[in-house]
């Protein structure tokens, strides 16, 4: 059974940094594409940042480019989101995500996702 932990969230002021974490287990890890997902009070779930499962490709929101980075450490099943310079818009639960599809490439949208995270509140104050 397949199981996404995420952690790292709270309170971050903005302009300052925070790192999000999301373990996986119950299968090969490496094998699988990763996302983030970001989700508003009274706001759709959208996509934050996506990785391919080589780690060769990656996908931001137009939103978070150049400010969040996406990675994946295979040998510790687990993918990161770095938030630098993070703005009171990005206060939201955080969730991660991963693929049926194996050896895929990134997914921008939530459909094509298979498993999530529980989430974890991400709040920036300005």
């Amino acid at each position: 059974q397949v199981q996404l932990v995420e952690s790292g969230g709270g309170l971050v002021q903005a302009g300052g940094s925070l790192r999000l974490s999301c373990a996986a287990s119950g299968r090969t890890f490496s094998n699988y594409a990763m996302g983030w997902f970001r989700q508003a009070p009274g706001k759709e779930r959208e996509v934050v940042a996506a990785i391919s499962w080589s780690g060769g490709s990656t996908y931001y929101a137009d939103s978070v480019k150049g400010r969040f980075t996406i990675s994946r450490d295979n040998a510790k099943n687990t993918v990161y989101l770095q938030m630098n310079s993070p703005k009171p818009e990005d206060t939201a639960v955080y969730y991660c995500a991963t693929r049926k599809v194996i050896y895929s490439g990134y997914a921008n949208r939530p459909a094509q996702y298979d498993y999530w995270g529980q989430g974890t509140q991400v709040t920036v104050s300005s």
